[in-house]
């Protein structure tokens, strides 16, 4: 049996059978410089997997909120997520209450996904207010990438960077540190 899963985790690690990997994310990338970046880092990963970047409509949001205006804008925001999401994906929301790991921890946690035939991945990056409570909860994993807030425009840049430095790492090819 041993002797089966390390020839699979060999065919994984050399070729990157067939991943699919998708990065649902709520709102329209406007910056020329961003769309560039991660154009780069699409283009990188085809190599490697499947990327889909999949965006649905943001909600308007003034700058004063109430508390119960948050929740109704997420919750539109996290109805159209959760209606794009394959049935049979796993699901990792970046969530700053998510664990964090290193890009080697990362790296070893998508190889175990495709080697033990998760092989659609879907990564959720909420608007600005966050993602409601059913995306988590629909969730398999939450991801986290610092206790620091960022746009969620440069978390897509930040993520596949992160998803293509793991497929290098899995690949035991080289990337700077």
């Amino acid at each position: 049996m041993y002797m089966w899963i390390s020839i699979v985790d060999n065919l994984f690690v050399k070729w990157g059978c067939y991943v699919n990997i998708m990065v649902l994310t709520v709102g329209k990338l406007k910056e020329k410089y961003l769309k560039q970046a991660i154009d780069e880092y699409v283009k990188r990963l085809s190599t490697y997997a499947k990327i889909e970047i999949m965006e649905v409509a943001d909600e308007k949001a003034p700058d004063h909120l109430s508390r119960q205006e948050m929740e109704q804008i997420k919750a539109k925001e996290g109805e159209r997520l959760l209606a794009r999401i394959p049935h049979d994906a796993y699901v990792i929301a970046l969530a700053i209450e998510g664990t964090m790991k290193s890009s080697e921890q990362f790296a070893e946690s998508l190889d175990k996904l495709a080697t033990y035939g998760k092989s659609k991945v879907v990564f959720i990056i909420g608007g600005s207010l966050g993602l409601h409570r059913q995306v988590i909860q629909r969730a398999d994993e939450l991801l986290s990438f610092s206790k620091m807030t960022f746009p969620h425009q440069l978390m897509r840049l930040i993520l596949l960077e992160q998803i293509y430095r793991a497929f290098r790492i899995n690949r035991g090819e080289p990337y700077h540190r």
